[in-house]
């Protein structure tokens, strides 16, 4: 009951107009329009447990980016890959929840013409979702894939040089955009 009322809450917080306003100075600069994708894991967030402190950071940063996509103009990147992993989600709350949420994306990859490519980074060790969710990113120019899956960051870090998207932890990014800014 307690997730619930907190999954609530950061849907709230998502889609108020008022709180989203309050939420929006730290980031962009105007010159910058970002096309990110945020993968499952980033959207399953809300519902892992908030008492952890990363959990809890990671969430927020998520809800802020989502923010960003609705009032400052950044640009959501989806897939078919990821619309079909939230539909496998049997928790119908969480699934119509995230499904609510992917109604911001701006744009929705298909999964089809990026098979080959997902093979190819297949066979540098990712696991074969995580492998389309990064060919589907990188088809359109996304400027940056944000997981929380420590897995898929760490052989993203790895491979670097022969992806052709940053993958980075949302919490992470945000808060060098933030210094960034600050600086």
């Amino acid at each position: 009951m307690g997730l619930c009322r907190e999954v609530e809450s950061f849907s709230t917080k998502i889609l108020t107009a008022t709180d989203l306003s309050n939420r929006v100075n730290c980031v962009q600069t105007p010159s910058q329009n970002w096309k990110i994708y945020l993968d499952t894991c980033c959207l399953n967030r809300f519902f892992n447990d908030q008492t952890q402190p990363r959990i809890r950071q990671e969430t927020e940063a998520v809800a802020e980016i989502i923010s960003h996509f609705i009032i400052m103009g950044w640009q959501w990147i989806s897939s078919q890959v990821l619309i079909f992993e939230v539909n496998q989600n049997k928790n119908l709350k969480q699934r119509l929840h995230i499904k609510e949420l992917l109604t911001y994306a701006h744009h929705t990859v298909p999964v089809a013409p990026e098979r080959l490519r997902g093979k190819q980074i297949s066979s540098l060790g990712f696991q074969n979702r995580d492998a389309l969710h990064i060919a589907c990113a990188e088809s359109v120019n996304t400027d940056i894939l944000l997981t929380t899956d420590d897995r898929m960051l760490k052989r993203a870090q790895r491979f670097s040089s022969q992806l052709r998207v940053r993958v980075e932890n949302p919490y992470t990014w945000l808060r060098g955009m933030a210094q960034n800014e600050q600086s």
